[in-house]
Order: structure tokens, then C-alpha cells, then sequence
């Protein structure tokens, strides 16, 4: 069978930490990407309700700074709440328009007491069905501050259309074993998400690609000085030392042979549709398939813990 697969890539500027307005252009994200007959649509990193840019302009790492506490109690007042059932009207849309997502969002986790955030990638099956909810798993240098350290619960692939599909925030996607351990489930279209800036995908998604003989589609979002609501709590001070373009997109898709079928697309906000065909994974696992005929599981073999982590396992006397 020739497997294909309309990819969306929704390379966007988040209503930066107002997250109802920024679900609702995610909302119509998906309307804008059905219309094109898309099967898949992929947010960038923490889209949801955005990138904690603060933090390089603040001085984000001084102690008792009450800046970084009021823009830290913002973000955490407006990240999502799985548990509450803040995703359900996405999730309702997908299911209406029979279309699976790839959104990354700020989660701030009922079952690790409520108050901490982490930055997750969420995949909605095309039932509108939460299938895996990946927490990044080492926040890079001054995410830190802000974000906690995931777990390997969310390291799952998925099937869609004859395609086998797994994701990674940012920076991990530079981490060799969590790479693997989606190879080594059958992956064979990875998605790589970014907070945007095609200094990050211009490089390692031909990367991961030559090394997986998969496609990979790197989605980044967009973020620009003008792009700042007006009533962020002291945006004055944040705009003072921000460069005109914090994030420039960058969203791309590279090939199993690890050439572009996407070059990155700088500075263009939009939801843009490329199809994908399965029979170019099986041509370039002739030569190298890095989980099957070129492994040595009796040599090197690699363990994954995917159990959720939590601070408390609850006995109740019945």
C-alpha cells in the first residue's frame, strides 16, 4: 500500500500568556489546516499559552526578584490543567474534523501537586483522544527557572495513516538515548517541536533524520516584539533589552535521506501543508535502519523507564 500523510505545520505567534485566546487561534489552526486536507497538525514548543522569553530579560535568575514572581504566577495561572479538562474543546474540534495533533503546551500538573509547570508535547489522536502527554524531560539552561524536569512516561509512538509517529521538545531532540528509544519503537515520522528560530531546526533536522531514515518535521512557533499583549505584567522592562524578533519560525521537513522536502520558512506566519509518503522511509531502510538490520541488541541495548513519576502513592482503607 503507498501510505501518504498531509502534514500541518502551524507556525504561529502564541496571545503570548493568555491562554483562551491562544486555544482559540490554535481553534482555528485546525479549521485552517482541515480545509487543506491535512491528517496531522503541529504546534511549536510550549505554544500553549507561550515561551517563557521573560527570563533572558529580567534578570531571571536573582533571588526574590518580585518581576520574575509576578511573570512566574501569570504564566503558571494561565498554563493548562489536563485534569480540569482545559484541552477538551481541542480535543472536541479534532475529533469533528477527524484530524490528530501535535500541540505542545505549559502543563501545570494536578498529579505533582498542582503548582509546578512542565513543558509538555500532547499528542490528540483524530478521535479527539489524549494518547500521550510527554514532559519535556530536561529543561535547557533558563527554561530551569521556570519549568521542572519531565519523566519518560510521554517516550510512546503512534500510528496515523500507515505512519508510526513520535515527538520531543527543543533541545532534546540533540539527547542521542530518548531519540532511540522512539526509534527502536517503530518510529518512522518524527516531530520535533521548538519554541522558533531557524538556528535551531537549520541543523538537527537533517540531522535526525539521516540517522533515522525517517521523515522529521520540525515545527517552531513565531514571537515578536509587537507580537507582546499590552497588558503583560511588566512588559515595559521585558521590551526594553528584547530584540525586535525573538523567534523567527523556522518550521521545516526533511526527508528520510536526510535532504529538504521543506527548507525552513523564516518570518511567515501560517499553517503550511506538505504530503508525505511512506515509500520513502522503506527506500532508505534498505541501506541503514538504525533499530534493524544495523543494530546490535546483543551488544548495546537501551532501558526506558516510562513510568509517571509522583512525590506520593496513596493507600485508602476500604
Amino acid at each position: 500500500m503507498n501510505h501518504e500523510i498531509t502534514v500541518a505545520m502551524a507556525q504561529l505567534a502564541p496571545v503570548w500568556l493568555q491562554k483562551q485566546a491562544t486555544l482559540e487561534k490554535a481553534k482555528q489552526a485546525l479549521v485552517d489546516a482541515a480545509a487543506q486536507k491535512a491528517d496531522l497538525i503541529v504546534f511549536g514548543e510550549g505554544f500553549l499559552p507561550g515561551y517563557p522569553f521573560w527570563l533572558a530579560h529580567t534578570h531571571g535568575a536573582q533571588w526574590e526578584r518580585k518581576e520574575n514572581k509576578v511573570l512566574h504566577a501569570h504564566y503558571a495561572k494561565n498554563a493548562i490543567q489536563l485534569e480540569a479538562g482545559e484541552l477538551d474543546s481541542l480535543c472536541v474540534l479534532a475529533a469533528e474534523l477527524k484530524l490528530a495533533v501535535y500541540m505542545g503546551l505549559i502543563e501545570r500538573a494536578k498529579d505533582r501537586g498542582g503548582h509546578s509547570l512542565y513543558c509538555s508535547l500532547v499528542y490528540i489522536d483524530n478521535t479527539g483522544t489524549i494518547q500521550s502527554v510527554h514532559r519535556k524531560l530536561q529543561p535547557t539552561y533558563d527554561e530551569r527557572l521556570t519549568w521542572s524536569p519531565g519523566d519518560g512516561h510521554g517516550l510512546r509512538v503512534h500510528p496515523l495513516k500507515g505512519f508510526t509517529l513520535g515527538g520531543l521538545n527543543c533541545w532534546e531532540n540533540w539527547m542521542p538515548l530518548p531519540r532511540a528509544a522512539l526509534y527502536a519503537q517503530g518510529e518512522n515520522l518524527h516531530v520535533a517541536v521548538w519554541p522558533g528560530g531557524d538556528h535551531n531546526t537549520k541543523d538537527i533536522t537533517r540531522f535526525v533524520a539521516r540517522e533515522s531514515r525517517s521523515y522529521v518535521v520540525s515545527v517552531s512557533s513565531l514571537m515578536r516584539a509587537t507580537d507582546f499583549p499590552p497588558a503583560t505584567p511588566h512588559l515595559e522592562q521585558i521590551l526594553s533589552s528584547a530584540p525586535k524578533v525573538l523567534a523567527n519560525g523556522g518550521s521545516a521537513i526533511c526527508q528520510p535521506n536526510g535532504e529538504w522536502l521543506v527548507e525552513p520558512i523564516v518570518d511567515r506566519e501560517g499553517v503550511f501543508c506538505h504530503t508525505l509518503s511512506l515509500d520513502k522511509v522503506y527506500e532508505e531502510r534498505q541501506n541503514f535502519d538504525p533499530v534493524g538490520h544495523y543494530s546490535r541488541p546483543d551488544v548495546t541495548q537501551l532501558t526506558v523507564n516510562r513510568e509517571r513519576q509522583s512525590t506520593i502513592r496513596l493507600k485508602d482503607e476500604h
